[in-house]
């Protein structure tokens, strides 16, 4: 297996690390306020593209949107001090995405209380 083999994984962990370190303080648009912030990044293997996934912690879903849109309009910023910090030659197209998992996590678990605090009577055996 040739080092390169998992290169984009370590590109995408790279780059989720460099962007939130600009969410903390750089950028500075009041849609990115708040508790934004990079659960992880796709990069496809030919390194040509790369999902964002972004974790917005709101139930707003305007505010959501709107911090997608702020990071979409700042991604030639995000894209140039990526390219310096990353030292790459070439950086894949960045795609931001919002990221429900943790909503959908939130969501089983609250099913899955509910099921336990509901639980059936066990079946009557007949005689």
């Amino acid at each position: 297996m040739s080092p390169d083999h998992h290169r984009h994984e370590r590109v995408g962990e790279e780059i989720a690390h460099e962007i939130n370190a600009m969410l903390a303080g750089e950028l500075k648009d009041p849609r990115l306020e708040g508790s934004v912030s990079v659960s992880h990044v796709r990069v496809q293997p030919d390194m040509k593209h790369a999902r964002v996934f972004v974790s917005v912690k709101t139930e707003n879903a305007k505010e959501q949107s709107d911090a997608i849109k702020a990071l979409e309009h700042a991604s030639g910023y995000i894209r140039h001090e990526l390219i310096e910090r990353l030292q790459l030659r070439r950086l894949p197209d960045l795609h931001f995405v919002l990221d429900l998992s943790q909503e959908h996590v939130e969501r089983i678990e609250q099913l899955l209380k509910q099921m336990k605090t509901e639980k059936p009577s066990p079946p009557e055996a007949n005689s």
